[in-house]
């Protein structure tokens, strides 16, 4: 009895912490109406449900992140469910209360099947399916399978699902998901119903984060919840993947998620900075501007992302030149900045500074030295906005007007190099050979090159070419050789494509004259001698004096 009084039994054991869920799980859609930027599909799949007319497969794609898994789940909630009473049936609005539901929602469904096509792409997987689709469901109305990208499957696997796919059993539904739609193969695109699930906008991204931050009891920042949406580009998952680092960030430093904190953490270049840089490029400061692309590259920041932040303040110029709604994320600051620059610039010079900066984000993304090619990107966008709008100069030059400062990204002096002034047209090439060789003297070798190897003349005179179209020209050669004529002689050329046969291009006229010489040369008698008296003898060369 004393030692049964003296056991005290085991000693308390201290609870065991709950495993931290990140965010992207904890907060994954659990109904319909929690499932942001998918309206229209919600409002399909309901209407489907309401009216019983239930597809037997469904597909859907997207983009990583905007909710196809979770969808899938949902759509397999929705048919399942029977209500909190039993008795209910398919429903677009689950309960999630009743068995059914809360066993899809914890994926410990018996008849809820999710398969990874990634790690199962072979034909046995898809038989096993097969084979178990042919049994009713134990407890659910339906037996689902969720197949995740699908896309992954072999040939052989997708071509064995391919019946079973378009006359399953009644109670048998299949939920296939993809990234990739375009290498799921016809033949099952054919026997699905499919769902484009759209990016989210970043409006609705932004809304979206900051109800997590408040669920969360935590403090941000809307400007860095802007950012976070943006750098999200429209994926849900991964948005909420860069928050949580935004708030063990904000963890270490306190003061909540703070815009100057996610920047810094992202890579991202300091919209102000940015804006900076884009007038002084504006203005022409080539000091300046290098310094301060060196300012952001020492503070961690990739010259290609500058490139980027570059090319999204252009465009941002070009809408509010439009007159489009200003962002909601933009600051007031950067609204009047884009409203004087808007007011300041043309369209062709806003064009014509997108194309720029376009090609030097192309050249800094694959540069070995990825700084000085942002340099060299930013120098020729400075060179550009010194020279005056092509439309204005042709104006200049017919003497209806002189460019203006408006037409560019900068006050454009006169051009450095002034086109020469009009040749006289005696002075113009005489024939066509003979353009053809100022083209080689000017540098144009690889234009004269191509208009010897497929330019069929059909009429030249000095100032007018048409060339043959019978064969296949280069698009854009009579535009060239209109531009590189008028740049050498400074007359205007006209240079057309006729359907007319044409005379032989220089190059069989070459062809065709040593051809005829070295027939003419063969039947010269001592040749022929010699060539009698040498079967095997090939003439390689020769050499025709002329006497006096």
């Amino acid at each position: 009895m004393a030692d049964s009084f003296l056991d005290l039994g085991e000693p308390p054991q201290p609870a065991k912490p709950e495993a931290y869920r990140v965010l992207a799980r904890k907060y994954r859609p659990q109904s319909f109406a929690a499932l942001i930027g998918q309206d229209a599909m919600v409002q399909t799949l309901g209407n489907a449900i309401r009216r019983g007319r239930l597809a037997h497969a469904f597909l859907l794609t997207g983009v990583r992140g905007v909710g196809k898994t979770s969808t899938a789940r949902l759509i397999a909630k929705a048919l399942n469910c029977v209500g909190p009473d039993g008795q209910g049936g398919p429903t677009i609005d689950p309960c999630g209360q009743c068995e059914p539901c809360r066993a899809i929602a914890e994926g410990r469904h018996i008849d809820v099947i999710e398969m990874d096509a990634a790690s199962h792409t072979g034909v046995d997987d898809v038989r096993e399916i097969i084979e178990a689709s042919r049994y009713a469901a134990v407890s659910a109305r339906f037996k689902i399978y969720i197949v995740d990208e699908v896309h992954m499957l072999s040939k052989s696997a997708f071509n064995a699902l391919l019946k079973t796919l378009e006359e399953p059993p009644a109670h048998v539904k299949f939920l296939f998901a993809t990234t990739e739609v375009n290498k799921v193969p016809v033949t099952v695109l054919s026997r699905c119903q499919r769902f484009d699930l759209r990016r989210i906008p970043a409006d609705k991204l932004a809304a979206h984060f900051a109800e997590v931050c408040r669920l969360e009891d935590v403090a941000a920042e809307e400007e860095a919840l802007a950012l976070i949406a943006r750098a999200a580009e429209g994926s849900a998952r991964d948005g909420l993947s860069i928050l949580d680092q935004a708030i063990a960030h904000a963890g270490m430093e306190g003061g909540g998620v703070r815009a100057a904190a996610v920047r810094e953490m992202l890579g991202l270049s300091d919209r102000g900075a940015m804006r900076d840089l884009f007038g002084l490029l504006l203005g022409g400061d080539a000091r300046a501007s290098l310094a301060a692309l060196r300012r952001q590259y020492d503070l961690g920041v990739d010259p290609l992302a500058v490139l980027r932040a570059l090319l999204e303040t252009s465009h941002a110029v070009t809408l509010a030149k439009l007159g489009t709604p200003a962002d909601a994320a933009q600051s007031a600051e950067e609204r009047a900045a884009l409203e004087e620059w808007a007011a300041r610039l043309s369209f062709p010079a806003l064009h014509r500074l997108w194309q720029l900066l376009l090609k030097g984000h192309e050249e800094v993304g694959r540069a070995a030295l990825p700084i000085e090619a942002a340099e060299m990107a930013l120098l020729r966008v400075i060179h550009a906005s010194t020279l005056p709008d092509p439309g204005e100069l042709v104006k200049q030059l017919s003497g209806q007007g002189a460019p203006t400062a408006k037409t560019s990204p900068a006050p454009a002096p006169a051009p450095p190099n002034p086109p020469p002034p009009a040749a006289p047209r005696d002075a113009l090439p005489a024939s066509f050979e003979e353009m053809i060789a100022l083209l080689d003297a000017r540098g144009k070798m690889t234009l004269a090159g191509t208009l010897r190897v497929v330019a069929r003349l059909v009429h030249y005179a000095p100032g007018e070419i048409v060339l043959s179209s019978t064969k296949p020209l280069p698009a854009t050669l009579p535009r060239d050789l209109a531009e590189a004529l008028r740049a050498i002689t400074g007359a205007a050329w006209s240079v057309e494509t006729r359907d007319a046969p044409g005379a032989p291009t220089p190059q069989e006229a070459e062809a065709a004259r040593i051809a005829a010489e070295r027939d003419w040369v063969k039947q010269q008698p001592a040749v022929a001698a010699a060539l009698a008296a040498f079967p095997a003898a090939e003439l390689t060369g020769w050499e025709i004096s002329k006497r006096s």
